[in-house]
This record gives C-alpha cells, structure tokens and sequence, in this order.
C-alpha cells in the first residue's frame, strides 16, 4: 500500500498544523508535513509542499481562501477539507489532538470508503 501524503496547513505554522503533523506522522500509512499561509510562518506554504501532498487539510476557511487565491491551478486535483479549528490552542494541547483526530480521521475514513 501507498503512502498517502498529509499537508496540514494554518497561519504561522506554530500550533495547529504543526500538532496535526506530529499526530499523522506517527501513523503507519502516512507522511505529514505542515506548513503555513503567512509569509512569517515558521514554514512558509510552497508550491512543493502542494504537489508532494495528496490530500491538503486547512485549520480555517480563510486558510482555504488564501490558498486557492494563490494556488488555483495546483489545487485542482488535491481534496482539500477545511477543519474548522480556531486558533484557540496551545501546540500539542489535549483538546486540539483531540479535535484533529475526529475530523482529520473522518476526511480520511470517507476518502478511503470513496476509493474502495
């Protein structure tokens, strides 16, 4: 089997999408990589970051918005989700783990039932 390419991305790349990286990428299966939509992220969005990933998961809409503002033609053929997380929690918090594996889980658990 595959390995299915996970790009979690938020603002700065400091406490969401880098928590939601280090989640998936202890999951048999899966790589991860986070990156942010600021140009003061820790880890900036690039081009490379999008084609490497085969599914894009995005903290809020405007992540969404932002990326699709700049990177329309990349994104054609990637899913990508929006979670729906505020920026209400500190890098590895209990409730944003938690958060983070119900909706992430459930992207994947459709995207798996969609392809079987």
């Amino acid at each position: 089997a595959a390995m299915i390419n996970l790009l979690f991305v938020c603002s700065r790349n400091q406490l969401r999408s880098p928590t939601a990286e280090a989640i998936w990428r202890r999951r048999p299966g899966f790589n991860a990589r986070s990156a942010g939509t600021s140009p003061h992220a820790r880890r900036p969005i690039s081009v490379q970051d999008l084609r490497w990933a085969d599914v894009i998961f995005v903290m809020e809409a405007k992540h969404q918005h932002r990326l699709q503002a700049q990177f329309a033609r990349l994104l054609l053929h990637t899913p990508l989700h929006c979670l729906d997380i505020p920026d209400d929690y500190a890098c590895m918090e209990p409730a944003l783990m938690a958060l983070l594996e119900t909706r992430v889980g459930a992207c994947l658990a459709q995207r798996a039932g969609q392809r079987a």
